[in-house]
């Protein structure tokens, strides 16, 4: 079987078991969804600013609860199962475009819903919109590589923290960057170099994970 064909088999694997369970889209959308509504319960009214830090802090956490379970939930049986079976860069590849699709789904979700509650809308929308989208990858990429490096170690959710922290704060610096210009609705010219960077960084993430994993994956 290609390289084509077993990443196409185990998405759609990852799929029909997140079909059955729902865990992670149930779960993390609880988590957003209960998460905006306590803020503007506390907040009730917020400045703009503050209305971007809150989105980008609440989907910080629902992305780690969502695309922690990649690796770190896998029963040992069914990590020989798969090993024997398909090659790690399909494993990998797969893993990361079912995180993708997840985060995606559920970064849209929970701007509509941030926006419906606080009645904030930025005056550049796409261009937010394309900065929930690049961000959401950015998450994908990097928290689906740290899970694998996590599931090979004892605490694996300490170790995801501890590994993830130092890579995700550059991102988010460049993020809120981005976001905010797209809220002021400054030129678009203004923020493509943010929008490069972000880029830059999800190749540089997924060419890493294509390079360490199979190593990984071998122990």
């Amino acid at each position: 079987m290609n390289l084509g064909s077993q990443v196409k088999h185990l998405v759609k694997k990852e799929l029909l078991l997140e079909w059955r369970s729902k865990y992670a889209l149930n779960g993390v959308l609880l988590y957003v969804v209960s998460t905006v509504f306590v803020c503007f319960l506390s907040f009730v009214s917020v400045d703009i600013i503050t209305w971007n830090a809150l989105f980008w802090i609440i989907m910080l956490f629902a992305s780690i609860n969502a695309v922690s379970k990649s690796f770190l939930q896998e029963s040992k049986g069914r990590q020989l199962y798969i090993y024997t079976i398909a090659s790690p860069i399909a494993l990998i590849i797969s893993k990361t475009l079912y995180n993708v699709l997840l985060m995606v789904v559920l970064t849209v979700i929970a701007l509509i819903f941030h926006m419906m509650v606080f009645g904030r809308t930025p005056q550049d929308l796409p261009m937010y919109f394309l900065a929930t989208v690049l961000g959401s990858l950015s998450f994908s990429t990097i928290f689906t590589m740290i899970s694998a490096i996590a599931s090979k170690a004892g605490n694996g959710g300490m170790l995801m923290a501890i590994l993830g922290f130092p890579i995700i704060i550059p991102v988010l610096v460049v993020l809120i960057k981005l976001t905010k210009n797209a809220i002021d609705g400054l030129d678009r010219s203004v923020s493509w170099d943010e929008v490069g960077i972000l880029l830059v960084i999800n190749v540089l993430v997924m060419a890493v994970s294509l390079l360490l994993f199979p190593y990984l994956w071998r122990d």
